[in-house]
């Protein structure tokens, strides 16, 4: 008798366009577990700005990867793929269907369809970029991974220093892009993919962000 596949529920959609009140439905539905590909909710010293769920919404559902994390480690691409498979593995014996919600494209294809392994960086170049933004901003590192590798830096959060210094360390060591190493033949996983994707009018969405940034503001963003 064949068992029958796992499943792995992706909610995606822009900002503000109710990603976490669907996947805490569909959790609840299915008596499930959420797993967060948002690469700021990640870090527990990132509270403001990053939209992470209320108490009262992570109490509605269980949740990972968020807070799970500090921004003072190095917290990888491909360590989040390692960490959330290894985390689906152990899920999957409890629960038929898992729900992924996100967040970032990155991280949403890192687990779909997966990455080559990422090569060694050369640690002396880390430590230079490191040096470089606490010296010169953020703004510098954006630029330079902007000229050197433009898919990379469409795709990643461009306010995490530690997306973009990844990028930046990955060309400078290796003299290829860090997109490059994104996996151009899906790899198979050993669960069904059911990709949700939200949108909405965009008059709507604009004024739901804007309503976000405010409270954002009031929270203490600038």
């Amino acid at each position: 008798m064949q068992t029958q596949k796992k499943t792995l529920i992706v909610v995606v959609g822009p900002t503000a366009i109710g990603k976490t009140a669907l996947a805490i439905k569909l959790a609840q539905f299915y008596q499930t577990e959420i797993i967060s590909a948002d690469s700021r909710q990640f870090f527990k010293e990132m509270h403001i700005g990053t939209a992470k769920p209320s108490a009262e919404e992570l109490a509605a559902a269980p949740h990972h990867f968020i807070d799970s994390h500090s921004i003072k480690t190095l917290f990888s691409t491909g360590d989040f793929e390692a960490q959330a498979l290894k985390l689906m593995e152990a899920l999957f014996k409890e629960h038929n269907v898992l729900v992924m919600v996100g967040g970032s494209g990155l991280y949403i294809d890192a687990i779909c369809k997966g990455l080559d392994d990422l090569p060694e960086i050369d640690l002396a170049i880390r430590e230079k970029l490191n040096q470089q933004l606490a010296n010169e901003g953020i703004e510098s590192i954006q630029t330079q991974l902007q000229e050197l590798d433009p898919e990379y830096y469409e795709k990643v959060d461009q306010a995490n220093p530690q997306r973009m210094i990844r990028g930046l360390e990955v060309v400078l060591s290796t003299g290829k892009k860090l997109s490059s190493f994104l996996t151009a033949k899906k790899k198979e996983r050993p669960f069904n993919i059911i990709k949700i994707g939200l949108n909405t009018d965009r008059a709507l969405l604009y004024e739901r962000i804007n309503h976000r940034v405010d409270l954002m503001m009031e929270a203490g963003l600038l």
